[in-house]
């Protein structure tokens, strides 16, 4: 999709945030006009979270695969680095795959960062138009239309996180209905 044709949809297009609106197939997720009413696909961010509550979360919303998304399946947070998690899935029946050619390059990570939205956007565009994210897309669509699966990346706000536009795609393309997923610690 061409550049203007995807800020005209934005909030504050122009302005300082940039990011760009939520689209009617993920703005309503329990049903409604212009909703997606495919197979759940659900969304989740680890951000400033422990993993006990991020499997508590997968678990609660009756996850059978997650779908790692990061183009480096490391971290700093405790338990998110790629075996480690994989490890923690397994233990709660959750299968873990990872689709590094998902995955925000370098570019565009450090422009996010720095809240360039508009650069940070191209870049997720193009990556995800490449032949490898095209198979890598088919791939995910195939490991999650015949059981719940769930989107993995770092951002607690999914509107900041090009794991949103890969949902958008697979809705877009194999008709998921997509859900974000907060976590929220266990008490």
């Amino acid at each position: 999709m061409p550049d203007a044709e995807r800020r005209a949809g934005e909030v504050g297009a122009g302005k300082r945030s940039g990011i760009p609106r939520l689209t009617p197939a993920l703005s309503t997720p329990e049903g409604g006009e212009g909703v997606a009413t495919g197979s759940p696909l659900y969304t989740i961010g680890y951000e400033k979270t422990r993993l006990a509550d991020v499997v508590a979360a997968l678990r609660q919303a009756e996850v059978a695969v997650l779908i790692d998304v990061r183009d480096r399946p490391i971290s700093r947070r405790p338990g998110f680095s790629k075996r480690q998690l994989a490890a923690a899935l397994d233990e709660a029946g959750i299968r873990y795959v990872g689709l590094r050619a998902l995955g925000t390059p370098p570019e565009g990570r450090e422009a996010g960062r720095r809240r360039d939205w508009d650069r940070f956007w191209h870049i997720v565009e193009e990556k995800l138009a490449t032949a490898e994210a095209e198979l890598a897309l088919a791939e995910a669509a195939e490991l999650a239309r015949p059981a719940p699966s769930c989107l993995l990346c770092y951002e607690a706000d999914w509107r900041g996180c090009h794991r949103r536009r890969v949902a958008e795609l697979l809705s877009a393309q194999h008709g998921f209905a997509v859900h974000h997923l907060a976590v929220t610690p266990e008490t």
